[in-house]
């Protein structure tokens, strides 16, 4: 049944208001992510020191440290997952879920149980949704991150890869696992925002395609009061650094995602605010024209009844 050019200003009024709201979104997220690729920025140096200091004290000293010795049989895996607080934001937090379910995926197959970290409301609502259990989650900063955060994520994930694994854990801890991955989005572009899985635990050191010799690395480094008391404060900063890192990374990528989306609903306002218009003055004509047919109709009418009475 078609509407009434009355219901098509309805409609149009209503769009437009949409288009003010979705146009504010997307001008807010423009502002934020400038600052938010900042951030990323200024952490940059940062992470790259550490990880040289790391790597010289990892590789050139004769420490195992818990945090870098490979298990034998890894049973237990731990996975957090970086996904948004808030919607609006096109695919950012359905594309994170899908690859951390294929990395579940991979994992079970390995004979691996996992259990899930999650960053994000997103993320929360989606496995309870689906009645998943969740060992731990944190909410209520995924488009401004800040390290006190992420600290507190790196101190939980290693509390729990220390944590004697095959053993029941203390009331209040979390279980222990045998690895630690995080899934994210990293920021390519504007454009470009890609979910990835990165190992955490053990830890993988990332060091340069030039790799210095022993003897240029070394003297660079003084280990005071010992490799190992070095490892000891340096890995868990290592941890947090990364993913205060991937923290970052998501949250300009979620910015990024929002624009786009709210852009493109901005667009498509525009779009079926000109459809209804067109539609409406369609509608506006026909029914004039009716009205035109209907006094031409009724003037024959009277014509023909003056005519027939003469």
């Amino acid at each position: 049944m078609a509407l009434s050019v009355r219901e098509y200003r309805a409609r149009i009024k209503s769009t437009e208001s949409m288009k003010k709201i979705t146009r504010a979104m997307e001008l807010i997220a423009a502002s934020r992510i400038i600052k938010a690729q900042q951030r990323a920025q200024a952490a940059a140096p940062y992470a790259r020191e550490l990880t040289r200091a790391v790597s010289a004290v990892a590789t050139f000293s004769n420490v195992d440290h818990a945090l870098t010795v490979e298990p034998e049989n890894p049973t237990r895996a731990a996975i957090l997952i970086v996904t948004s607080d808030r919607g609006l934001a096109g695919a950012y937090s359905s594309s994170v879920l899908k690859e951390a379910e294929r990395l579940i995926e991979k994992l079970k197959e390995e004979g691996k149980e996992v259990d899930v970290y999650v960053s994000g409301r997103k993320g929360e609502a989606y496995f309870k949704f689906r009645q998943r259990p969740v060992v731990q989650s944190w909410t209520g900063f995924s488009d401004q991150p800040t390290y006190d955060v992420a600290s507190d994520i790196g101190a939980t994930l290693i509390s729990a890869f220390l944590n004697e694994t095959g053993e029941e854990p203390e009331e209040g801890t979390a279980p222990g696992v045998d690895e630690v991955h995080v899934v994210y989005t990293r920021f390519r572009s504007m454009l470009s925002q890609e979910p990835q899985a990165v190992r955490l635990l053990p830890l993988e050191v990332v060091e340069s395609e030039e790799r210095p010799s022993e003897e240029d690395l070394l003297p660079l480094y003084e280990f005071e009061p010992s490799p190992s008391e070095v490892l000891d404060s340096l890995l868990p900063r290592y941890v947090q650094s990364r993913i205060f890192f991937a923290l970052l990374q998501a949250a300009a990528s979620e910015l990024a995602a929002r624009q786009k989306a709210m852009k493109s609903a901005t667009d498509n306002a525009d779009e079926l605010i000109k459809k209804y218009k067109r539609i409406a003055n369609q509608a506006r004509q026909a029914g004039i024209t009716q009205e035109i047919s209907e006094i031409v109709g009724g003037v024959n009418a009277l014509a023909d009844a003056q005519a027939g009475s003469e």
